[in-house]
């Protein structure tokens, strides 16, 4: 199988992802907004052949729109009409989200079966209190109602027998980073704790999300980058096994691969800035152009701030690339080049002038 396969339609894909769990029990994808996951996940819980019934339990947008804020009641209302609620009053539901809900929020809820709404309170032992949770807490909520569900798949419950798939698109929209590795390392535990047979498709376009699931779920995992190809030219999905786990080293390498190249399009000193604002806010700069090589003259320092500057600003597409003109990427591997000999990363992906020399 191609490393890169590319794909007309996103119907191909759903077809190809079930393919690819006949071997593997997770697969990761990441994609960026716009690409077309939402809609993949909804293809891919129903797919073309007619004689397939329901099995995949899905969370998206979708499942997020089932439920709604009443600001004039604070209550969160809930589509009682979608399968997604069919039987849940005689699982109890409040113990089974509790489960999860302590894990990322202090807030106590109670549910209305009769009027499908669900209040909050930061005071558990009182209904009436009917405070205004944040979006954020809103979504957390909506995720451990979901995580209650799937763990009744998972534990093979009767009512959802009919479960084969999870499949989850980008869980942590509106959530800081603290709460996607949480969730991320919650959701691993909760796949990797069952033997149900229940396999799982994780989409996201979170960059920590998506590097810490990929290091939890391990060697049971399969991950890709999909993308959608300019113009009418179908998907792609490229297999990330062989590159480095971390975002902003995978970044990294992609930006050094362009430079031995000599492929460099304008674009890149995009990245090239995300990689130097970065890292000047971890080591508590309070501007990229600190982590540019200090011991040059000012002049340099100055022409190759201005440069980053400039050209990061530029109105440049990823779906209309422009290569770099011949001074710029002198420039730019000029720019890189001191900064991974200033940085040291991993000289095995990273090699300096120094490893090159000794390489057999």
């Amino acid at each position: 199988m191609s490393d890169t396969p590319t794909f007309s339609t996103l119907n191909e894909v759903a077809t190809h992802l079930r393919e690819r769990l006949e071997k593997k029990d997770h697969l990761l994808l990441f994609a960026h907004n716009g690409t077309g996951k939402t809609r993949l996940s909804m293809m891919f819980r129903e797919p073309a052949p007619d004689d397939i019934k329901r099995d995949t339990l899905y969370f998206n947008a979708f499942t997020e729109d089932l439920f709604s804020w009443d600001n004039d009641k604070r209550l969160l209302c809930i589509n009682s009409d979608s399968q997604f609620v069919t039987g849940l009053k005689e699982q109890e539901m409040e113990s089974r989200i509790r489960e999860f809900l302590p894990r990322y929020a202090d807030f106590f809820f109670f549910i209305d079966y009769d009027n499908w709404t669900v209040s909050f309170g930061r005071d558990g032992s009182s209904r009436a209190e009917s405070i205004k949770i944040s979006r954020g807490e809103e979504r957390l909520f909506i995720w451990c109602f979901f995580l209650a569900i799937a763990k009744l798949a998972l534990d093979g419950e009767q009512a959802y027998s009919w479960v084969r798939y999870l499949y989850i698109d980008d869980p942590i929209s509106s959530l800081d980073d603290n709460n996607a590795i949480a969730i991320a390392v919650g959701l691993a535990q909760l796949l990797h704790g069952s033997d149900s047979g229940v396999k799982s498709v994780i989409s996201t376009h979170h960059g920590l999300f998506f590097n810490v699931i990929f290091n939890e779920l391990g060697r049971s995992a399969e991950s890709y980058f999909m993308d959608r190809r300019k113009g009418n030219g179908g998907y792609t999905l490229k297999n990330t096994q062989a590159l480095p786990s971390f975002q902003h080293v995978g970044l990294l390498w992609q930006l050094q691969q362009a430079a031995d190249s000599g492929e460099i399009y304008t674009y890149h000193f995009n990245a090239l800035r995300n990689i130097l604002e970065k890292t000047a806010a971890f080591l508590g700069y309070s501007r990229f152009s600190d982590c540019l090589r200090q011991d040059e003259d000012e002049t340099s320092r100055a022409l190759h701030t201005r440069m980053v500057n400039l050209l990061s600003h530029g109105s440049y597409s990823l779906f209309e690339p422009v290569e770099m003109v011949e001074d710029n990427k002198r420039h730019f591997k000029k720019i890189l080049r001191n900064f991974l000999d200033d940085f040291r990363f991993n000289p095995a992906i990273f090699p300096t002038e120094d490893t090159e020399a000794l390489s057999p």
